[in-house]
């Protein structure tokens, strides 16, 4: 903004910005709700989140680069309701012994909070051949974030590789999440189905890759009232009920009714679907009998939505380089991302 031909410029940083956006006394709250507040005499709960978002935006790759950065602007960093730098012993200590859960609660209560200022926060209606389905939608899906198995051996899921694992629950219309688990590599991703649906109500609608399949889980999805959408699984049996009619030369090449193993009758779609460039045959899996087979595989494509998502995650947030070894340090480092 320009005033009598001289620029005024705020003088509040970018970390100051992001950081008052948090409600006053919410992270002190949080402390006393998780039993944490004995361990914050020097070093209070608000700075140690304050130095961790200041890692985030400033991309720091070590506990070095954190500790030094903060010492050098401890003017600006005290203007921060009091914020103060942490040597790199304490910040360490921090990471590893306070209860990551107390990140996890911080960011669902600003995600509640940023919604209650603003209804349409993080997004808006749908576009495309799903902006007449009034319902809520739901894609599922997990990335692996790799880790150095020699330093977190509680991460090993490979003969040389170590990992953790974000399994996400995201919300189509918000492009924000519903339910996040942390965890490492190990287990397969339809171990995790049951805990990223337990949410979903009936009318609600579910979309996973073939990773979450699980012929029981879709069962009570159904028996609850929940649209689930999937790919077909190589290793799935379905015997024949019913072939339905498809408009000739069109995407879709098939549409039919199939009993499961478990004897739940499925709708089974097969299409072709443009895939960088270039169409590809695709066969998909839902419990929805009703809507017309171009919005159930268009319902499945609005999945690759979450992988753009973990893409940005990953390229424009610090989850590669982090700032301790143990499995509480990293998922500090990963809520606050």
């Amino acid at each position: 903004m320009q005033k009598h031909g001289n620029t005024t410029r705020g003088k509040s940083t970018t970390l100051h910005q992001i950081c008052n956006l948090i409600p006053p006394h919410l992270v002190a709250k949080l402390a006393r709700e998780h039993g944490s507040v004995k361990d914050a005499r020097s070093y209070s709960h608000w700075s140690h989140i304050v130095t961790l978002i200041y890692a985030q935006v400033s991309h720091c790759t070590s506990l070095n680069d954190v500790c030094d950065g903060l010492q050098l602007h401890t003017g600006p960093l005290s203007a921060i309701r009091g914020a103060v730098a942490p040597f790199k012993n304490t910040l360490s200590h921090a990471n590893k012994e306070r209860p990551a859960a107390l990140a996890e609660a911080l960011f669902w209560s600003m995600l509640t909070h940023l919604q209650t200022q603003a209804p349409r926060f993080g997004g808006g209606p749908f576009k495309g051949r799903l902006k007449n389905l009034r319902r809520n939608i739901h894609l599922i899906d997990s990335t692996t974030i790799e880790l150095i198995a020699q330093c977190m051996p509680w991460a090993k899921h490979r003969r040389r590789k170590a990992a953790a694992k974000a399994h996400v629950r995201l919300d189509l219309a918000s492009y924000l999440p519903g339910f996040v688990l942390i965890d490492s590599a190990r287990e397969h991703d339809n171990k995790r189905a049951r805990e990223l649906c337990a949410g979903l109500n009936s009318g609600e609608i579910v979309v996973a890759d073939r990773g979450y399949v699980d012929q029981e889980h879709f069962r009570e999805l159904h028996e609850r009232g929940v649209i689930w959408v999937t790919r077909w699984k190589e290793n799935l049996v379905g015997d024949l009920i019913e072939r339905r009619p498809v408009p000739a030369g069109g995407k879709i090449l098939e549409d039919a009714v199939v009993a499961l193993t478990n004897g739940q009758a499925a709708r089974r779609i097969t299409a072709l679907v443009e895939v960088d460039g270039q169409e590809r045959e695709m066969i998909f899996l839902t419990n929805q009998m009703e809507w017309s087979a171009s919005t159930i595989v268009a319902l499945y494509q609005s999945r690759w939505s979450i992988e753009t998502f973990f893409k940005e995650l990953k390229q424009n947030f610090q989850v590669a380089d982090f700032l301790g070894n143990s499995a509480n340090a990293v998922r500090w480092q990963v809520w606050m991302a």
